[in-house]
């Protein structure tokens, strides 16, 4: 079933401006973006779109009351900052399952003033934040071992 569909048949028998939850998981989008969502929806609160075959959220239209967004097992890999300014008020965000391979693409969501980036952080899979938390631990220890060896040559020059 495509997003069009999908989206009239969720609404049933209700205006878009009256409806708070969509849920459109496992629809089709057409070429990787959202279709049938406008601003109309005005009062959305929750909106689910798993597995619906996106790749771009370019076409996502400005929810200003929308808190709760899934977009889990999807082809996003970046555009990330249109959600910064079409959903101020997001606090939850799934991004599971998407194609983004590296933070600089969840960068753009630090704008995001009600979102708080270590929850975020825990929803968002990226197949190499364990290599880079690895990384940044060592260096951390690295940068510890450091300064204690220049604290020793300090101390052991003053004696």
């Amino acid at each position: 079933m495509d997003m069009n569909k999908r989206i009239n048949l969720e609404l049933r028998n209700k205006a878009p401006e009256e409806v708070t939850e969509l849920v459109l998981d496992n629809c089709r989008c057409v070429n990787g973006e959202i279709e049938g969502l406008n601003d109309t929806f005005k009062e959305l609160e929750y909106l689910s779109m798993v597995n619906v075959g996106l790749s771009s959220l370019a076409r996502l239209p400005s929810l200003n009351k929308l808190r709760k967004l899934e977009l889990s097992s999807n082809n996003i890999s970046g555009g990330l900052e249109v959600l910064a300014e079409k959903c101020p008020n997001l606090t939850y965000l799934n991004l599971s399952g998407n194609k983004i391979k590296d933070l600089n693409t969840v960068e753009a969501l630090m704008e995001m003033k009600r979102m708080r980036m270590k929850k975020m952080m825990k929803l968002v899979y990226l197949k190499d934040l364990r290599k880079r938390r690895r990384k940044m631990r060592m260096r951390m220890r690295m940068n510890q071992a450091q300064n204690l060896e220049k604290e020793k040559r300090k101390w052991a020059s003053h004696t």
